[in-house]
Parts: structure tokens; sequence; C-alpha cells
């Protein structure tokens, strides 16, 4: 298993970096199980993202754009409202049975050095392959544990399996705006309770996936985006 870091200067840095890394270096892994039964390149990765408040958020040949990130945030991420046919989101998990993204708020307006404030997606009935006679497909973002440092909120971010060219770069951008969103209460509540409360901003995003890939059928997407974009990308970073 190869396991590849990425130091990424912001999210679409790190979603044109992800790519070449994996192209380059990934390991052919057939999917036997799971939402679909491919080939796949892929690598156990890291990834640092410096400054992922940097717009824009999505670099211009990923395959979605801010409004589709607007919505996608809201409606996975933040939300815990969950519509016909799905059995959970990201956001229906973080919010309930406990609404952990509240709590992280209270939390960290309390104390501000607080370790533990770790907002978890993944639950144990996760590895059952069905859940009442149904195929069950565990949730991707299993985590996301946080740490305030230098008065900025850092978020961590675990991938137990992650599509590279479609996911990520909603994914990272997306939790960019949810970590810009707990910033914003975390503040309001601040400032409400304390005369003398410092304002926190957003910091680094940092992510985790075992297996981060790119899908067979979509091999012949990223060796062209690589042919029309690799001097443009490369400019647009020495520009930053």
């Amino acid at each position: 298993m190869k396991h590849v870091k990425i130091n990424a200067f912001d999210c679409p840095d790190a979603w044109y970096k992800t790519l070449s890394e994996i192209w380059q270096k990934g390991e052919i892994f057939k999917v036997g199980y799971g939402s679909e039964a491919t080939e796949t390149k892929k690598l156990n990765l890291s990834i640092e993202i410096e400054h992922p408040e940097n717009r824009p958020l999505v670099h211009e040949k990923a395959p979605c754009d801010m409004n589709y990130l607007y919505t996608y945030t809201l409606r996975y991420l933040w939300s815990e409202l969950i519509e016909e046919g799905e059995t959970y989101t990201y956001g229906s998990r973080l919010r309930k049975p406990i609404d952990q993204i509240a709590e992280a708020v209270k939390r960290y307006v309390d104390e501000r050095n607080d370790r533990q404030v770790t907002l978890v997606i993944r639950r144990p009935e996760d590895i059952l392959k069905e859940i009442d006679g149904k195929k069950h497909e565990p949730p991707c973002l299993t985590m996301i544990d946080t740490e305030i440092s230098d008065n900025k909120l850092h978020l961590t971010c675990y991938f137990r399996s992650w599509d590279a060219y479609a996911g990520l770069p909603a994914n990272i951008a997306g939790i960019q705006l949810l970590n810009e969103a707990i910033v914003k209460e975390i503040n309001e509540l601040g400032n409400d309770r304390y005369s003398n409360w410092e304002n926190i901003s957003t910091g680094k995003l940092i992510f985790h996936s075992k297996n981060c890939h790119i899908y067979e059928r979509q091999y012949k997407l990223i060796e062209e985006l690589f042919k029309a974009n690799s001097k443009t990308h490369m400019q647009r970073i020495k520009n930053l």
C-alpha cells in the first residue's frame, strides 16, 4: 500500500495535485464490493491545505461549481433533513441523535483549548452489509476532528474511500464552508457571552484517506485534463 503526502496551497491546488499523484503513482485496485465494482487507481493519501479559505474554492476544471457547492454544503453537511429515498446524510448524523455541531460551538466558547471535540459520522452498525433487508453503503466521510490553535479552527478529516475526481473537490470545499459556518457561530456566541472575546478564524484543512481513487471510467477525463491544463495550473499557483 503506497502512502503519499500532498501539501497544497488551496482547495483547487489540492484537487489537481491529488489527481496528479494518483495518476502517476497510484496502484491498481479492483473493487469487488461496494458502490461500483470496477478497476481503480488508488493511493493511501494525506492532504494538508494551507489556505483553504482562498477563493475560488473549486478548480475551474472540476466537475462542480459554486452553485452546486452551496447546495451540497447545506443539504449534506449542515442540515439534519433527509429527503425521500435517503437513509442518511453527513449532516443528519452530525445533528442527530446529538447535535454535535451545536455542542462543538458551546465547548469551544467555554474552553478554546479543548482537545476532545471530535465530530463522528460513522456508527457501529455501518459494518453491516445490510440493514433492514437493504444493502447498506457506509459513509465515506467517517469523522471530522477539530482543534483551535493560534486562534484558528483547524479540521482533520478521514475518508474511508474517496472519489478523487468527482467527490473530492466538492467535499473539501464544502468542509471549508462548514468550517466557516462553525467559526461564525463560535464567534457570535463568544461575543454574546464575553465582552473580551477574541474572534477566531478558519485554519488548515487536513485530510486522510486509505483509498483515494480514480475510477477506470474517469481515466480518459484525467488524461485530457493534464494535457490541456498542466501549464495553466502551474501559472495559477505562481500567481498566488
